[in-house]
């Protein structure tokens, strides 16, 4: 458990399991890929492709940068984003609110089409 910290890492948390991470700024890239039970609550994120191929990730009230794009891919999650996110990128599944989202990308790669649930103030999508 790790609290009230700032963290500027590249790869902080990669394959970790039964991480929490409670009122923390994270900075860098690729945050938590391949990472177990990792659940991250009011922080702040920022940095290229964080959360990817995660299972299991739970975000709460978190908040992410601009720079945070091509998010999720891969991931299994339950997330709750109090800003825009940029974009997101094949997500395998579960739930994704936020703000508003600029892109949501679903190519041929993606492992469960139609598995993730993806809400914002304007509307609710079904990633396909």
């Amino acid at each position: 458990m790790i609290r009230n910290a700032r963290l500027d890492s590249k790869d902080a948390f990669w394959k970790t399991e039964n991480v929490t991470v409670y009122d923390s700024e994270i900075n860098g890239e690729y945050l938590g890929w391949h990472s177990k039970n990792l659940r991250l609550v009011n922080c702040k994120i920022s940095g290229t492709q964080p959360l990817c191929y995660c299972t299991g990730l739970v975000l709460e009230n978190c908040t992410f940068a601009t720079d945070c794009d091509l998010c999720f891919e891969y991931s299994t999650l339950e997330a709750v984003i109090d800003s825009d996110i940029t974009s997101i990128k094949n997500p395998a599944g579960g739930v994704i609110m936020a703000n508003n989202i600029g892109e949501v990308v679903i190519d041929k790669n993606c492992k469960n089409p139609g598995e993730t649930t993806i809400r914002t103030n304007k509307c609710t999508c079904f990633a396909s």
